[in-house]
């Protein structure tokens, strides 16, 4: 059905007709009377339901009409849309996310069970995980799921986003169409089967984070597919001819150990496999499966995954067949599956063409430093054969480690559909460049950013390209982001509104490198190899304080410290036990525990608390209180998680909280 065709039918419904007026504010919640249609409208969701015996809309009889009006949609709810959604609400946007699985968190949900990577390389490049939302939902999964439960994993991202005020959550609904005119979308259409609604979203800006491009594609944005020629772009990875092909898909499984020999029979449609298949691909442990268990480059990912599905089922099987009934791995005896993926874990589909596109040569030069970059990668360009496990001659992928790079602004908006932005693997990138930044944790930092950046465009009437080009709101985005925890390389704290830039900083100890003044340097993590940018002090009998004190007295109402939370470390959720031994499962032990932040108003004189806090395990902790005129505020730090030395690498002051 034609876009303009279905809004016909859908638009019959809106006004004029005798539907009757049902309000919902937020994911669930009870009608509400026609006075309050303008508040909930401002919220963001509207359900429109038609007179008993009328249909919504000619065409679906069974179908309720739904209108939302909202500042930001945000359509797929893997980690890339999920971080999108949360920084645009935060930044206090209205925002509809939409999502085609009963759960969020795509290949890091219970249904596929991959661990999340990114720029530190899986620990390889120490100091370097992301920071920002990502970087709080793995701390906050940390110390809540020592268990590794991937249920509880799923269960932790639905709080995240229910428990946004400013989030309209759709589970099991999916984008199928879009009106889109002269280059702008004006209305996205999403329907979920399960509940019988159609739903016309209408939002000032529009984010794909679905992975495969299927807003882009309903909007009618430029987008590729597959592999450019080495000539394109001059990037020695690529092939020497462009062709359709991409990275494959792969399903997990996962294994247990009993206390007797488990026996296996595989099903009939199961692969035979034979160790000359294995050569390139290792098995050496038996209870998280194969990444290397891909399959499906060859054929088109999008249209081809049901049959990409049943042939990684069979690879599957006939791997755990050779694993148990070849006699090559005798300990896998006890060993038996106890679940498999029905879902094929998707790398690579379309992308979406931006203002940039990003190229080897961007993730290999560092110093090609972009004025508006807004994230960072540094996952390795991790390109694959197309075939997977049916190129058993070749290896299963060639790594080609990258120095940390930034990502700009321009590769995450749409060339041609002024109001779409993207976050994920379906970026404005090329093949080469994408084997990179299509790891889960790069592509949740991404979605931070175009969350921020679209919740700015809506809060002033701005199209992403606009804001972009506008040098001075693009300095405020980035400070933004930095003031969230956002890492972008080469980028410091120059907020003109932090009353602690202007703070002398002291302590009551400091070891060597780790001085007081660190805390206002701008900087919020230790460069691996370059600088230390932290202060640290051993925790005595009374523990150990830190303070900025001013020489004229300032009028502060939010405190923001930024804690050491082992960046040094991989952090992820993972079933394979051997990665996970690099981890520390529960509340990272640099991180401040006890702590109470005070402040006073004389150079001298007693102490007042603002805050005490008690079992903290979160990096980026923020205190907001009624203004306080202030010469001096501490935080005087009486545990850690574990650690022997207290740990801060940043204290803001403010007059208020951000809006």
């Amino acid at each position: 059905m034609k876009r303009r065709d279905f809004l016909t039918l859908l638009g019959a419904g809106v006004g004029g007709t005798g539907y009757s007026l049902m309000v919902r504010a937020g994911p669930i919640g009870p009608p509400a009377g026609p006075e309050h249609v303008t508040e909930q409208i401002r919220r963001g969701f509207v359900r429109v339901a038609p007179p008993e015996g009328q249909a919504p809309a000619r065409g679906e009889p069974h179908m309720i009409e739904v209108q939302l009006a909202c500042d930001v949609l945000v359509a797929g709810g893997g980690m890339a849309g999920l971080c999108a959604a949360l920084a645009a609400a935060r930044h206090g946007a209205r925002v509809v996310l939409v999502q085609n699985r009963s759960r969020l968190g795509g290949n890091a949900s219970s249904e596929v069970k991959m661990h999340i990577v990114g720029a530190d390389h899986s620990g390889q490049r120490p100091g370097w995980r992301e920071g920002g939302i990502i970087n709080e939902i793995r701390l906050d999964d940390a110390a809540r799921n020592p268990q590794r439960c991937w249920e509880l994993f799923d269960l932790l991202l639905y709080d995240k986003v229910v428990s946004e005020p400013n989030i309209t959550l759709l589970l099991d609904s999916t984008l199928f169409a879009v009106d889109a005119h002269h280059g702008r979308i004006e209305a996205a259409y999403v329907r979920c089967d399960t509940t019988e609604h159609l739903y016309v979203v209408r939002a000032h800006v529009y984010g794909d984070c679905t992975g495969d491009g299927r807003l882009g594609l309903e909007a009618g944005a430029e987008m590729r597919i597959g592999r450019e020629a080495r000539s394109e772009f001059n990037e020695p990875l690529a092939p020497e001819q462009p062709d359709q092909k991409t990275l494959g898909s792969s399903i997990l499984f996962t294994a247990r150990k009993y206390d007797r020999p488990m026996p296996f029979t595989p099903p009939k449609w199961a692969r035979r496999v034979s160790k000359e298949q294995l050569v390139q691909r290792r098995i050496q442990s038996w209870e998280y499966g194969y990444w290397w268990l891909e399959w499906g480059g060859q054929l088109n990912t999008i249209h081809d995954n049901s049959q990409i599905r049943f042939e990684l089922l069979a690879i599957v099987m006939g791997v755990w067949d050779y694993i148990k009934n070849s006699g090559a791995h005798p300990d896998s005896a006890p060993w038996a599956l106890d679940w498999v993926g029905m879902l094929p874990g998707k790398r690579e589909s379309r992308r979406l063409i931006g203002d940039y596109i990003l190229t080897q040569r961007d993730l290999m030069e560092s110093a090609n430093d972009f004025e508006d970059a807004v994230a960072i990668g540094g996952w390795p360009m991790d390109d694959h054969p197309p075939a997977g496990f049916d190129q058993p001659d070749v290896p299963p992928c060639v790594l080609v480690k990258t120095p940390i790079y930034n990502i700009p602004l321009r590769a995450l908006y749409s060339r041609n559909i002024r109001n779409l932005m993207m976050a994920g693997r379906n970026i404005s990138a090329s093949h080469v460049a994408f084997t990179s930044t299509r790891v889960m944790a790069t592509c949740a930092a991404m979605g931070q950013a175009i969350g921020t950046a679209a919740a700015w465009c809506s809060r002033d009437g701005l199209d992403p390209r606009q804001l972009a080009a506008d040098q001075r709101r693009l300095g405020q985005l980035q400070q933004a982001l930095l003031r969230d925890d956002q890492t972008i390389h080469h980028r410091q704290n120059e907020d003109p509104l932090d009353l602690a830039r202007t703070a002398t900083a002291r302590a009551s100890g400091q070891l060597a490198d780790c001085s007081a003044a660190n805390v206002i340097n701008g900087l919020v993590r230790d460069i691996p190899g370059q600088s230390i940018n932290r202060w640290s002090a051993e925790l005595g009998a009374d523990g150990a304080w830190i303070e900025l004190s001013w020489t004229q007295s300032q009028q502060i109402g939010h405190i923001q410290i930024t804690f050491d939370a082992g960046f040094s470390r991989p952090l992820a959720l993972t079933s394979q036990d051997d990665y996970n031994a690099r981890m520390v499962r529960g509340p990272q032990p640099e991180t401040v525990r006890d702590y109470t932040l005070e402040y006073r108003p004389l150079d001298t004189g007693p102490w007042t608390v603002l805050a005490q806090v008690r079992n903290n395990y979160q990096r980026l902790v923020r205190h907001d209180f009624d203004p306080v005129d202030a010469r001096a505020v501490r935080v005087h730090v009486t545990a850690t998680n574990g650690d022997p030395a207290a740990r801060i690498f940043e204290i803001r002051c403010y007059r208020q909280a951000a809006q």
